[in-house]
C-alpha cells in the first residue's frame, strides 16, 4: 500500500482525534478503522493495522496518567490477567472468523453506557469517597474485565466503554483513575492481540504507524486536560462520545 500526501494527512488528523478521544472515554476507532479502509485496506487487515497505533497511544497514555499520580500501580496486575486472557481468546477469534455481529454487539453496548451515564450516573461515576474494590473479590467485574478483553482482542472499537463500567462502575474507581487503568489494560490486551495478527501476516506497517503519530499525539495531550477536569466534566464528555460513537456506528 502507497500512501500519498492526502492519506498521510487524513491518518494523522483521524488518529489524534481518535487518541483524544480513547484517552478520556473511548471509541475512537470508530474513526480510525473507516479510515483505513478509505484507503483500501479490507476489514480485517484494517482491524489488525489499527492496533499498531492503539498499541503506542496506550504506551503514551499510560505513562501520562502515572507521571501525574493517577495510575493505581498495585491494582494493575490483577486487573490485567483477566484482559490480557480476554484479549488472546479475542484476537484469535477476530484472525480467525468472519466479522459477522460486531456492529450489533458494539451498538448495544454503547447504548447501555449512554443510558448508564444518564439514568444512573453513580453507577459509572462512583462519589468521591468511594471504596474501591479488587477484582479478587468482586467477581462480577473479573467476568467484565475478561469480556471486555475479549471483546478488544476482537475489534477494539468502543472497548473503552466497557472497561470503564467494569473499572469504575464494578471496581468504583473514579473516572480519571479508571481511565487510566483504562490505557493500562487496552495496552495490555493490544499488545497480545497484535502479536497474533502479526502471525496471521494481517498488520500493514506504514498507514498504522503514520496513524500513530497523530494518536500518541492525542494522548499526550488528552492526559492533561483529563488530570484538570472535573470528574462531572469527565463524565459528560464520556457521554457526549457514547452518542458519537452511536452515530458512527450506525453511519459506518
Amino acid at each position: 500500500m502507497d500512501l500519498d500526501l492526502t492519506g498521510i494527512i487524513l491518518l494523522c488528523v483521524t488518529g489524534f482525534i481518535a487518541g483524544s478521544i480513547n484517552t478520556i472515554a473511548g471509541g475512537g476507532s470508530n474513526l480510525t478503522l473507516p479510515a483505513l479502509m478509505v484507503l483500501g485496506l479490507p476489514a480485517d487487515i484494517a482491524n489488525a493495522t489499527n492496533r499498531v497505533s492503539i498499541l503506542l497511544q496506550g504506551v503514551v497514555g499510560v505513562r501520562g496518567f502515572d507521571k501525574h499520580n493517577s495510575l493505581d500501580r498495585p491494582a494493575i496486575v490483577p486487573i490485567l490477567i483477566p484482559t490480557m486472557v480476554g484479549g488472546l481468546i479475542g484476537a484469535l477469534g477476530a484472525a480467525l472468523l468472519p466479522n459477522l455481529y460486531l456492529k450489533p454487539l458494539l451498538l448495544g453496548t454503547i447504548v447501555v453506557m449512554a443510558l448508564l451515564i444518564l439514568l444512573k450516573p453513580n453507577v459509572i461515576a462512583p462519589p468521591p469517597g468511594t471504596e474501591v474494590l479488587s477484582p479478587k473479590t468482586n467477581r462480577r467485574a473479573w467476568w467484565g474485565l475478561f469480556a471486555a478483553g475479549v471483546y478488544g482482542g476482537f475489534v477494539q472499537a468502543g472497548v473503552g466503554f466497557i472497561l470503564l463500567a467494569a473499572l469504575a462502575g464494578g471496581l468504583r474507581y473514579d473516572l480519571l483513575r479508571a481511565n487510566a487503568l483504562k490505557m493500562a489494560c487496552a495496552l495490555a490486551f493490544t499488545v497480545v492481540s497484535l502479536i497474533v495478527f502479526i502471525i496471521f501476516d494481517q498488520v500493514m506497517w506504514v498507514p498504522g504507524l503514520v496513524l500513530a503519530v497523530g494518536s500518541m499525539t492525542g494522548a499526550h495531550l488528552a492526559v492533561k486536560v483529563a488530570v484538570k477536569a472535573s470528574p462531572n466534566s469527565i463524565k459528560w464528555f464520556l457521554f457526549l462520545m457514547t452518542l458519537c460513537a452511536v452515530f458512527a456506528g450506525f453511519y459506518f
